[in-house]
């Protein structure tokens, strides 16, 4: 691995990690990661802020040795998820005198995950500065826009935002910029529909904030760096508005072809009436993918055969998702089908708890659906196209 120049006396030593498939043991990676750590060389201090993940310990490392760093006074830890920090304790190793700059719920954190001793800490508080000679570090408490340690770093003479988590997504490219595509664009939504989309009220309080620092460039701890910070922002702006897409969300599983067949007729259902649905087979469906269809959608519908008293599993794991990442959908239903009985329709509104919805009547069928069925569908498929139009949803 190599480090590489940013602006002058900044430079990118993380590491990248083009084969990793997975994170959290959950989240899909198609195009892989990359662990991004920065070290600030200063007229009299010289910092680093985040590690990487301790997979890839050596390469960060490596990439100093290769900088001829001999001497680290802090390193800054915006946050003690490991991806970011886990590398501490070998930096601790080689640079003993560092001491580890964070937030006082940061450290708890470490200490617990790492075991960093206590006396290694110099703790900041929101709106502290702590001089490197000619450059100056500015740190922001930015609680919950992902754990409630976050923080954030602003380099204030070189007006680098060092967010960590937020602004970033997966992504191992040798490109250290940004390119300004669709392909980039869709990736950051998928991280923060995946990461991001739980935190939406919190974070919508801090995007005035970084715009008001001005910053030229965006660093974040994963992918490229923005050199039009624009771009993540007004796209940030969007996604954690109130603002809803005349869309509808359709997870659904098909035990004996009832479902799907119910799943047609209203597919079809709502494209004719000019709403955009997004059917997503569980059997085979990238969690990530259904994550960023909820970003946006108006609507989700559930679609799920009974599986002895209740929906089928795969139905319950993405119910329970939705709940989770908490999108800003508006309304919801069930659809589906049952044998001798169930309670499948309780069981997955009761699901759905953490979010501010309408439940939408649902329509729920014994055996294969027949003529009333479809009738039922179409009468949702109506039901959903009023309230969309009532409120404006385009």
């Amino acid at each position: 691995m190599v480090s590489r120049e940013i602006v002058p006396g900044v430079f990118w030593v993380g590491a990248l990690d083009f084969d990793r498939r997975l994170f959290d043991e959950l989240i899909p990676l198609p195009d892989g990661t990359s662990y991004n750590s920065y070290l600030i060389k200063g007229s009299d201090k010289t910092a680093l802020i985040d590690t990487v993940d301790p997979v890839k310990e050596f390469e960060l490392i490596e990439n100093l040795v290769k900088l001829k760093i001999d001497r680290i006074d802090y390193v800054v830890i915006n946050h003690a998820e490991q991806d970011h920090s886990g590398s501490l304790p070998m930096i601790l190793e080689f640079f003993p005198n560092a001491k580890v700059v964070t937030n006082e719920k940061c450290k708890e954190l470490l200490i617990s995950l790492l075991h960093i001793p206590a006396d290694v800490f110099h703790l900041v508080k929101d709106g502290d500065t702590l001089s490197l000679g000619d450059r100056t570090l500015e740190f922001h408490l930015t609680a919950w826009t992902h754990w409630p340690e976050t923080q954030i770093t602003f380099l204030r003479e070189d007006k680098i935002l060092f967010p960590c988590d937020l602004f970033g997504f997966h992504m191992a490219s040798s490109e250290l910029y940004l390119v300004e595509d669709a392909v980039s664009l869709r990736s950051a939504k998928r991280y923060y529909a995946e990461i991001m989309m739980p935190f939406r009220n919190s974070i919508k309080g801090y995007i005035d904030m970084v715009r008001a620092l001005s910053p030229v460039m965006i660093a974040p701890s994963h992918g490229p760096v923005h050199k039009n910070p624009a771009f993540i922002l007004d796209a940030y702006s969007d996604w954690v508005s109130d603002t809803v897409k005349n869309e509808v969300v359709l997870p659904y599983v098909s035990m004996h072809g009832s479902t799907q067949k119910m799943v047609d007729h209203f597919t079809a259902a709502l494209i004719t009436r000019g709403i955009v649905v997004k059917p997503f087979n569980l059997t085979h469906t990238d969690i990530g993918d259904l994550a960023l269809s909820l970003v946006d959608a108006a609507t989700v519908v559930m679609a799920t055969p009974t599986v002895l008293f209740g929906p089928h599993p795969r139905i319950v794991y993405a119910t329970y998702l939705a709940n989770a990442l908490k999108p800003k959908t508006r309304y919801a239903s069930v659809i589906g089908s049952f044998g001798w009985g169930g309670k499948s329709v309780d069981t997955i509104v009761k699901m759905l708890d953490h979010l501010k919805l309408e439940v939408l009547e649902p329509v729920m069928v014994k055996g294969q659906p027949d003529e009333a069925t479809m009738q039922a569908l179409d009468r949702l498929a109506d039901d959903i196209l009023k309230k969309h139009k009532e409120n404006n949803i385009v």
